[in-house]
C-alpha cells in the first residue's frame, strides 16, 4: 500500500467545485475585523489551508514546546517515506512498554510481542497519542545498530522535515513531544503549515478524522483507540487533527474543520482554558457562525479510562 502528498491546492479545489453543487460558497467569511475574542492560548492561529496564508492569529511566531502534537512530524516523516508500506508488520518490543511506564507517558497499551502494520501504528500514534506507538515507529523508520541510534536518526530526520518545508522556529527532540532538554518547540504557525502539509495525505487525513477505532494484531488481540480530539463528532466540519498537554507545553490543540468546501486549520499552545471551545469559538469566527453557538458548544466525552492528552 502507497501513500503520496498530492498538492493541497488540488484537494481544496476539488472540495470546494463538490460543494459549490450543493450550496454557493461566500467569497469571504463573515467576520469580525478584530478577530474571535477571549482566546485563553499564549500562541494561536487560523489558517486557510487553500493558500496557507493565516486568517487571524496571535503571537503565531513565538516558538513554544508543543507536547504531543509533535506527533504529528512523527507521522508526516513515516508517511514520507520513500516506498513506505503501510503494511509492514511491526513487533511491538517491550522497551517500547517499559519507556511509556517509566515517563508517566500517554499510550497505546501495545503489548509485547503483538505484530501491528505501519497502517495501525499510526491510529494508535494519532488517537490515543500513544507514545509506546511514536517510539514503535522512530525505532523502525530511523536508521543505526542499536535502538538510541535508530531513535536518534529519527528524530534527525524530523528536523530535516521541518527545514524543507521552512518551518521556522522549530526544533525536535523527541519522537513524540516528551522533550528532556526542553528544546522540542514550534510556533504555531509553524504547526498550521506542517499540519497543511500532513493533511494533504490521504492516509494522515483518514486516522485523524476518526473518532473511534478497533485494529486486530496477527494474534488476534483486538485493541480499540478513542480519538483524544473531543471536536470530532461534536463540532460540524471538524476533520481533525491532534491534542497535547505537558506541564511544560500546557493544553495544545491542533484542529481542523472543512464546511462548505473551505478548510481551515487552527493551532493552540498553551491555553490556559477550554482549548475545544476556544477551537470553536476560532471556527464559528472563520465560518461566520452566530455566537450563541459558541457558548453552548460542548467537547465529545471520552469513554471512562480512555487517554485525555
Amino acid at each position: 500500500m502507497r501513500s503520496g502528498f498530492t498538492g493541497i491546492r488540488r484537494l481544496a479545489a476539488a472540495m470546494t467545485t463538490a460543494a459549490a453543487l450543493l450550496v454557493a460558497v461566500p467569497a469571504a467569511p463573515a467576520q469580525a475585523a478584530t478577530g474571535p475574542s477571549g482566546i485563553g492560548a499564549k500562541g494561536a492561529i487560523l489558517l486557510d489551508a487553500s493558500n496557507g496564508k493565516a486568517l487571524w492569529s496571535k503571537s503565531a511566531d513565538t516558538s513554544r514546546q508543543m507536547a504531543s502534537t509533535t506527533k504529528i512530524m512523527t507521522a508526516a516523516v513515516v508517511l514520507s517515506t520513500k516506498g513506505v508500506n503501510l503494511n509492514r508488520q511491526i513487533t511491538i518490543k517491550k522497551e517500547y512498554r517499559s519507556y511509556v511506564a517509566n515517563k508517566g507517558a500517554s499510550t497505546a497499551d501495545l503489548r509485547t510481542g503483538d505484530k501491528l502494520t505501519v497502517s495501525q501504528l499510526l491510529y494508535a500514534l494519532l488517537l490515543p497519542s500513544g507514545c509506546d506507538a511514536a517510539y514503535a515507529l522512530a525505532d523502525n523508520f530511523g536508521t543505526g545498530k542499536t535502538m538510541a541510534a535508530r531513535t536518534s536518526d529519527f528524530i534527525a530526520k524530523m528536523n530535516a522535515k521541518a527545514k524543507s518545508l521552512g518551518l521556522k522556529g522549530t526544533h525536535y527532540d523527541s519522537f513524540d513531544g516528551i522533550s528532556s532538554k526542553g528544546k522540542n518547540y514550534t510556533t504555531p504557525r509553524s504547526l498550521a503549515l506542517l499540519t497543511r502539509y500532513a493533511m494533504d495525505n490521504k492516509t494522515f487525513r483518514t486516522v485523524v478524522a476518526s473518532t473511534k477505532t478497533s485494529q486486530k494484531a496477527t494474534n488476534g488481540r483486538v485493541y480499540t483507540w478513542y480519538n483524544t480530539n473531543k471536536l470530532l463528532g461534536a463540532y460540524k466540519g471538524a476533520v481533525g487533527v491532534k491534542t497535547g498537554t505537558s506541564t511544560p507545553a500546557g493544553p495544545c490543540l491542533v484542529f481542523a474543520a472543512n464546511r462548505n468546501g473551505r478548510l481551515v486549520i487552527g493551532v493552540l499552545l498553551n491555553d490556559s482554558k477550554d482549548r475545544f471551545k476556544d477551537a470553536a469559538t476560532m471556527l464559528n469566527w472563520t465560518y461566520g457562525v452566530k455566537k450563541a453557538a459558541t457558548t453552548t458548544f460542548v467537547p465529545r466525552s471520552l469513554p471512562k479510562g480512555a487517554p485525555t492528552d
